[in-house]
Parts: structure tokens; C-alpha cells; sequence
């Protein structure tokens, strides 16, 4: 027997094997069969969940028990009806601008559809030509504002303000310094934000020769 030998015998013994038919088993095709052929409309059971998605459910219901603080309902009440927006915390606040430049201060009060209810700057308070820029003339300026908004009323309207400030003059922090002290402490309380928009500029025209003295 040379050394090919035994691997022939095996490969002999391997075809024979898939040679051999196949016997069908009819017994699940006929048990397929009669589940069909029955006249019968068979309503399909309701599913149960899983395991895993009960466990699911239950840590959701649970993280909202402890985040939110609510009672979640079971868990037929989708969570995300629980975790509605109230009215109250989509109320659009006032804005108090501030436009703070090297030679004026500007204050713009607006409503939240953004309507004007005072726009002054200095000028408007009998300051001319270089008094303008001086930080007294815009601290009395931010002061005269509030003291409008309540004489006219809409102080005690305002729940939510939102200062905008804008420029890097003497405005900018006199206006912040009536805000805080004691001329500021009717809309203090009333302020949820303060923003930044002062202008930057990206590439644009070429800027003003700075000025050289002496």
C-alpha cells in the first residue's frame, strides 16, 4: 500500500456518505400543511416583552422618578409627555441693551417681540461733544433708564431680562455698576442671562491709519 492509499479509502467512504438519499420528513410540512388549510381565522396571541425590555421600562420610570421628580405614570404614559415644557419656561424675557462706544453710550429697552419701549443714549440727558464718553454721564444715563421703566410701569411686567451688552467703553461697565447697585435692584433679580454681541471683524475693507501723536 503506497502512502495515497489510506486517503483514497477516506475519500471512497466520503462520497458514498453524500451519495446516500435523503429521506424527507413529512411530519412538520404536514403540521404546516393543516395549520393553513383550516378554515378557521386563528388571531394571533399578543406578545409578551421580554425580560429585557421590562427592565428597561423600569430603569427609564426610575431615572425620571429621581431626575425629573414627577410621578411618572406607568408605563402606557409615554415618558416624554412627562418632561413637557411648561409654559412659564418658554416665556421670551426682556432685553436691556447696552451699545457702550468710545464716544456715546446707547440703552435700548425692548419687549420679547422685540418692540422698543426706550432707546436713549447721553445725548438725550443734555450731554454734548466729548461729555458723552465719560462714564459719569453714562452711569447717570443707565440710572435715568430704570427709573423710567418704573415710573411708566413695565418694571413690575418684566419676570424674565436679559442684558445685552455690546463695544468696550466707559458704558459698558458704568451701565453693569447701575445694574448692581442700589438703582438696579428693581430688574436685578429679574435678569436669567447676560450676553455678548460686540461686532468681530473677519477680513472685510482695510482699517483707519491709527492716529500717531507727537
Amino acid at each position: 500500500m503506497n502512502r495515497f492509499a489510506p486517503a483514497r479509502l477516506v475519500a471512497r467512504d466520503f462520497l458514498q456518505t453524500i451519495a446516500q438519499p435523503r429521506v424527507a420528513v413529512a411530519g412538520p410540512a404536514l403540521q404546516w400543511h393543516r395549520a393553513f388549510s383550516h378554515s378557521t381565522v386563528r388571531h394571533a396571541e399578543p406578545e409578551t416583552p421580554d425580560k429585557a425590555e421590562i427592565d428597561k421600562r423600569t430603569l427609564m420610570e426610575t431615572f425620571a422618578r429621581n431626575v425629573i421628580g414627577n410621578s411618572v405614570a406607568p408605563s402606557t404614559t409615554s415618558l416624554y409627555d412627562d418632561m413637557a415644557i411648561e409654559p412659564e419656561q418658554s416665556e421670551e424675557p426682556y432685553h436691556f441693551h447696552v451699545f457702550s462706544t468710545k464716544h456715546n453710550t446707547h440703552i435700548t429697552v425692548t419687549k420679547p417681540n422685540r418692540d422698543a419701549i426706550i432707546s436713549m443714549s447721553c445725548g438725550n440727558l443734555g450731554f454734548k461733544k466729548s461729555q458723552r464718553k465719560t462714564y459719569d454721564s453714562a452711569y447717570q444715563l443707565g440710572a435715568y433708564v430704570v427709573d423710567k421703566l418704573n415710573q411708566i410701569g413695565v418694571a413690575k411686567d418684566i419676570h424674565k431680562l436679559e442684558v445685552v451688552l455690546r463695544g468696550f467703553g466707559h458704558g459698558r461697565e458704568a451701565v453693569t455698576k447701575v445694574l448692581l447697585g442700589t438703582q438696579g435692584k428693581i430688574l436685578r433679580n429679574k435678569i436669567t442671562r447676560v450676553a455678548d454681541s460686540t461686532r468681530l471683524k473677519f477680513g472685510g475693507t482695510r482699517s483707519k491709519k491709527p492716529r500717531r501723536l507727537g
